[in-house]
């Protein structure tokens, strides 16, 4: 421990002595920030914002929903189950030791215990090392969208983790080396950090990415929860950068001279879970059919997202393979009223519910907009909603009966929504990580299982569509509505070059005037 404190601090000196004259500081105020360090404790959309600033990916998404090398300067398929990665040479970690091949090994091993990542590995045989920086992805089947997994492979220093008391283990909401210390081969070093207050990344004087054309080389992270808050930081001139713009300010940022807005269509579905193992009435298709029916989503995609969101009554966004145009959003309470003396709870029950307050946008509101819809129906809701870091130890704990969860699509694909969402729980295989509703068709399962191995885009796409459409019918769950993004800065910070639909910001490329 006391060796890589050294490390760290001979680092900084390194790095505040190289700064240049005019060296540009960017101050950035998310709603949150990342609860841990190691970017494998937990598959979120703030972890992986923070593995594109102090890791890199052997490969990453552009604008244009292609792929650009990163780690990986180029690769080529030698057969239906491997594809060869060629790495880049001279890259170096934070701590000063050389990227070989045998740590991509070691992270993609790592990557296959996640309990939050295995279920993404799990179509992959194996990691083979050729030499130093040459790997081949193997497979077990024929599998579409290795290319898709290859951004999720962030290189980790396994010499800086192994050299730790604990070896680098990795422990759900546990208090490990990796959860607090890190050394990637990403644009930034994190310098200090109080979390819930403020985080200093410090540029890393050695990054390998000398074409990049981004100029910041400091970034202070203030999480601010309260989005009216957050908005004033930016407009009084306190931060440069805001995400996400609530959509009750837009038109407000939208006409500010010294701000500019950047909007873009999203894909990351909100919904709630309904957990079928604490809440026997949940186990009646009927009533979870009621429930669907009882809550107004295009009234709360119009009201309270300001019309800032798609209602939404299936996982699949249009244009993902699985989606399905002829379902609608069912809003009818006369029908849902029907549903619930049908299966017998005309008088209704009382459940419990828990939504996060600072991770989606809008999310306490919709939460107590929902609550009140049920109450329609005589579902009495006792509603807990809590910040983030406390709200995800609770979802894995499946600590109330209904719970809200948002999912982008990891793969920018139909299949990743089902295979966390939906799937039955399974821990040896990570399936159903996020099903904290407990839903299980073991049909669904062999359908997902069975698009892995399906290289046909038609027959895959067919049956990612009978899924949605299975899950539709059974109500596994309450859709809500796709959440839109938007992000805000002060004029001259480009942020419209570094953003996209995944809304993970590559601020090591970002330009300030």
């Amino acid at each position: 421990m006391k060796k890589a404190l050294i490390l760290t601090a001979g680092l900084l000196l390194g790095i505040s002595l190289s700064l240049a004259v005019g060296a540009k500081t960017l101050r950035l105020a998310y709603d949150a920030d990342p609860v841990r360090l190691d970017p494998q404790e937990q598959l979120s959309g703030g972890m992986v914002q923070l593995s594109h600033m102090v890791f890199d990916p052997l490969i990453r998404w552009n604008q244009e929903m292609g792929f650009e090398p990163r780690l990986a300067e180029s690769w080529e398929r030698l057969d239906p189950y491997t594809v060869r990665f060629n790495l880049r040479q001279g890259v170096k970690f934070h701590s000063g030791n050389p990227f070989t091949a045998k740590d991509v090994e070691w992270t993609f091993n790592r990557l296959k215990s996640s309990p939050d990542f295995k279920g993404l590995f799990e179509p992959f045989k194996a990691l083979n090392v050729i030499d130093d920086h040459t790997i081949d992805l193997v497979t077990t089947d024929p599998y579409p969208l290795v290319l898709h997994m290859a951004t999720y492979i962030f290189a980790m220093d396994s010499a800086f983790y192994m050299a730790s008391p604990d070896q680098g283990e990795l422990k759900k909401h546990g208090d490990t080396f990796a959860s607090t210390n890190a050394s990637g081969t990403g644009p930034y070093i994190v310098a200090s950090r109080q979390q819930g207050v403020r985080v200093d990344f410090k540029r890393f004087g050695d990054y390998w990415d000398k074409q990049s054309p981004g100029n910041v080389d400091e970034i202070v992270f203030t999480p601010i929860k309260e989005a009216p808050t957050r908005v004033a930081a930016l407009l009084s001139g306190d931060v440069d950068f805001i995400a996400p713009v609530p959509p009750t300010d837009m038109a407000r940022i939208a006409e500010h001279p010294g701000v500019e807005l950047v909007t873009m269509g999203g894909t990351r579905i909100i919904t709630f879970q309904l957990n079928q193992e604490r809440r026997s009435e949940f186990k009646d298709p009927r009533v979870r059919q009621a429930m669907v029916h009882a809550v107004n989503n295009e009234g709360i995609a119009k009201k309270i997202m300001k019309d800032f969101a798609t209602p939404a009554a299936q996982q699949s966004p249009k244009g993902y393979a699985g989606h399905v145009e002829s379902l609608k959003p069912r809003y009818d309470l006369a029908k849902a009223k029907q549903l619930m003396k049908e299966a017998g709870y005309e008088q209704g029950f009382s459940v419990t519910m828990m939504a996060p307050n600072n991770r989606y946008v809008n999310d306490a509101k919709i939460a107590e907009a929902v609550a009140s819809m049920l109450a329609k129906i005589n579902i009495k809701v006792d509603l807990k909603t809590m910040p983030k870091a406390q709200y995800w130890p609770k979802f894995d704990e499946r600590a109330a009966d209904i719970m809200m969860i948002g999912w982008h699509a990891d793969t920018e694909d139909s299949a990743n929504f089902t295979e966390f969402l939906a799937m039955c729980p399974d821990k040896e295989t990570g399936y159903g990580q996020y099903n904290s509703g407990n839903y299980c068709n073991k049909e669904i399962d062999g359908l997902i299982k069975a698009t892995q191995g399906e290289t046909d885009p038609a027959k895959r796409a067919a049956m990612l569509q009978k899924v949605e459409q299975m899950l539709y019918d059974d109500a596994a769950f309450i859709p809500l509505h796709w959440q839109d993004l938007a992000w805000a800065a002060a004029k001259g910070v480009h942020i419209e070059r570094v953003i996209n639909v995944m809304n993970f910001p590559y601020l090591g490329d970002l330009v300030i005037d």
